[in-house]
């Protein structure tokens, strides 16, 4: 059956194109959109979702296997495994000219194996293990039939409480940048096309990071100047990555819902960028702009989206009820058609789909790609070096492993499917067995002599202490406690904003009632977000910052805590101290009357009620080790535009144990004709060290890393003085110069 209807299209292509594996690809699209009629042409532009249970709220009631057949959807999402998409691809066969669908799916971290949500991996700040999670998630999403994946997302977000501070890389730019590049090249391997390469899909463009308040799909309000300087460095990163197609944003800026934001999609992105995947809407985001009172009608919606630049319309169905008339009215041409029909068609011949449209769907492929025991060792890595030790008095970690009893309490305890978050991807052939609880993590590592026991203690939510007394008892028979907090799995996410971040329910109660019997205690947070939980960061002796990490999250938790990984992860969010704070970012802009320290209150930039500085700040994190910075060295104090500094560092383990730290790089400008920030992340590098081992590192401050947006737009370095500044987090320089730049 395969062959014959790979067969069919092979003579189809010979026929249409003359030779048609002689010509470019350009050439193929161009010579197929001839034989296309305008109902065609417009399927290729319209998206349904495979199943009920979707990502969004269906706005569609119609036959989607009559459609497939007649030739006018162009690709679907939301439907999983091999066999799924072969039984879709071979209706879409059956239409006039047997164009492949497009399969797409959130997959955010991780298709089978499942990795620590982005914002963890980000905490790891370790672009060849963030890649390489991507990597094994493209080689598993398309062994199951899927050739696109609505990911990464690089919004940078500042403000906590938007629940969709998980998919992202928190709140800094460059990392963001960097992230987002390691990504996009892990998803898409080194060729586009290849049978473990998926298309990425940049989102949400643009700045959704910036919602008001933290509330999913709300506005957006910000100058052009932090648009270019802040939100759009990371989706240029991915661009430069070579991402395939790129999503557009729920949300307005400025008045303008992204969706039909022209500037953004056809003048940045498809101009200035040269950017030539297609751009996809989000869910039903076209026909919610009548919602917006942007647009009166569909009709209206499809035309503002269309003419911005959006290519594929997500469930909306305005494309496929609108574009034929718009073109009879003559509002809009074919060509403007024709120019998004081809980005569409240039991916699938570029993904060979063509060629063989059930490539992508092997079963036998899928088998291999699920269980891969490189990709669990992968995933068990990943979630180790994401986890962040936030405190670690009186060296209460690592643990020995010679303890008798070890008492195991809290909600966080025991379930699986929590531990891979709110995008994990629902495969129904696979059971949550896989998953490695935090239980089974620690049954795994103790030996026989060892005695684990366990109380849930309370829920994430709600107020009953009726589990406390058996906490309590089982803590008292234990030599050492680890308590296990955080949020339920699915409380941060998309639609999962939050007014209150505080640690939900009565848990800090319970954290109360543990430390009270007096037994050491390490407290394990898992989350989705930075939350708030000052009594329990004043008073525990040590806490890891385990957010959720995966199918593996039980075996790395317990590799960090006996002491076989050495914790090295890194912050890439401030975490406030109050929800009065947010948002809360460390490289803000300085007033003309800042505060000199936290005890600072009256008549300076501050509330008289809290302090300024978050709890814990960007970039920061502990180890079991120790680490000196000394010895730092500017190759030269006077830098003209055309050159570049040279810095070096030394970095000493002065602990017992290896260790990895993460050094970061800082500048301030002194001096700019607009106000800049305090201090900005330029570089960064993570170093393993041995006890007593010394390195150099090296890293290199040029005019890109100096320059910044002006009141024109224009992206410039201005010569002046600039101080570099190089540490363990942004409120921990340990070293410092400073050089001049000459115009």
């Amino acid at each position: 059956m395969k062959f014959k209807i790979t067969s069919c299209i092979l003579v189809l292509l010979a026929t249409c194109t003359m030779h048609a594996q002689t010509k470019t690809i350009d050439q193929k699209v161009a010579l197929l959109l001839k034989q296309m009629t305008l109902e065609e042409k417009m399927g290729q532009l319209n998206q349904y979702s495979g199943k009920e249970e979707a990502t969004g709220p269906i706005t569609i009631d119609t036959n989607k296997e009559t459609e497939i057949k007649s030739g006018i959807l162009g690709s679907m999402l939301n439907v999983i495994g091999a066999t799924h998409t072969k039984q879709y691809q071979e209706l879409a066969l059956q239409s006039r000219l047997k164009i492949p669908l497009l399969f797409g799916l959130d997959v955010i971290h991780g298709f089978k194996t499942t990795f620590p949500i982005p914002l963890a991996e980000a905490a790891s700040w370790d672009l060849e293990a963030i890649q390489l999670s991507a990597r094994i998630a493209a080689t598993e999403m398309a062994a199951s039939g899927i050739h696109w994946t609505f990911a990464p997302m690089v919004d940078v977000s500042r403000d906590p409480r938007w629940g969709r501070v998980m998919e992202g890389a928190g709140e800094d730019t460059y990392l963001a940048s960097k992230i987002a590049y390691a990504r996009v090249k892990g998803f898409q391997g080194t060729h586009l096309g290849d049978l473990n390469s998926v298309m990425a899909c940049v989102k949400h463009f643009a700045a959704y990071g910036a919602v008001v308040g933290g509330r999913e799909y709300n506005s957006v309000d910000i100058s052009n100047r932090s648009l270019w300087e802040v939100y759009l460095p990371p989706f240029k990163a991915a661009v430069d990555a070579g991402a395939a197609t790129f999503m557009n944003a729920f949300n307005d800026i400025n008045g303008i819902p992204s969706t039909a934001n022209k500037q953004l999609q056809r003048s940045i992105l498809k101009g200035k960028w040269g950017f030539k995947g297609f751009v996809v809407s989000d869910w039903g985001s076209i026909g919610e702009m009548v919602t917006h009172g942007y647009c009166k009608d569909g009709k209206e919606a499809a035309l503002a989206a269309i003419t911005a630049g959006n290519d594929i319309d997500m469930e909306s169905n305005s494309y496929r009820n609108n574009l034929a008339q718009l073109v009879k009215e003559k509002k809009i041409s074919i060509a403007l058609i024709d120019e998004a029909v081809s980005r569409v068609l240039r991916k699938k011949f570029e993904l060979g789909l063509f060629d063989d449209p059930f490539r992508y769907s092997d079963e036998e492929r899928q088998e291999k790609a699920h269980n891969n025991p490189e990709h669990t060792k992968a995933a068990r890595s990943i979630a180790s070096k994401s986890i962040v030790l936030l405190k670690n008095e009186k060296q209460r970690l690592p643990l020995s492993k010679n303890l008798k009893t070890i008492a195991l309490i809290g909600p966080m305890v025991k379930p699986k499917r929590a531990n891979n978050g709110f995008w994990a991807v629902n495969l129904k052939e696979v059971d949550s067995t896989y998953i490695v609880s935090q239980w089974d993590g620690f049954q795994n590592k103790v030996g026989k002599n060892t005695q684990l026991l366990y109380a849930k203690g309370c829920d994430f939510e709600g107020d009953s202490k009726a589990g406390f007394d058996e906490a309590i008892a089982t803590a008292n028979q234990a030599e050492v406690v680890v308590l296990s907090i955080g949020e339920r799995w699915n409380m941060s996410g998309e639609a999962k904003s939050r007014s209150n971040i505080h640690l939900p329910g009565i848990q800090e109660e319970l954290v109360k009632a543990i430390l009270a019997t007096g037994k050491p205690t390490v407290i394990l947070v898992n989350a989705g977000r930075p939350l708030v939980f000052n009594w329990t960061a004043d008073h525990a002796l040590a806490i890891l910052y385990t957010w959720w990490l995966g199918s593996e999250a039980g075996n790395a938790i317990a590799d960090v805590i006996f002491g076989d990984y050495n914790p090295s992860a890194k912050l890439p969010m401030s975490f406030p101290r109050d929800e009065g704070q947010i948002p809360i970012y460390y490289n803000h802009f300085n007033t003309g009357r800042p505060p000199q320290n936290d005890t600072q209150k009256n008549y300076v930039s501050g509330y008289i009620d809290l302090d300024n500085s978050p709890k814990f700040p960007f970039g920061y994190g502990l180890s079991y080790t120790t680490f000196e910075y000394s010895n730092l060295k500017l190759s030269q104090n006077i830098m003209k535009q055309n050159e570049s500094i040279q810095v070096s560092v030394a970095i000493t383990n002065t602990g017992k144990v290896f260790g990895e730290e993460i050094v970061q790089v800082y500048v301030s400008d002194r001096v700019a004709s607009l106000i800049r920030p305090i201090l900005e992340l330029k570089d960064f590098q993570k170093t393993g060290l041995n006890p007593g081992e010394t390195k150099t590192l090296l890293f290199s401050i040029n005019k890109e890393k100096l320059s910044f947006y002006n009141d024109k737009l224009e992206y410039i370095a201005e010569p002046g003085m600039f101080d570099l500044k190089i540490g363990a987090s942004a409120s921990d320089i340990r070293l410092q110069d400073h050089f001049e730049l000459l115009n």
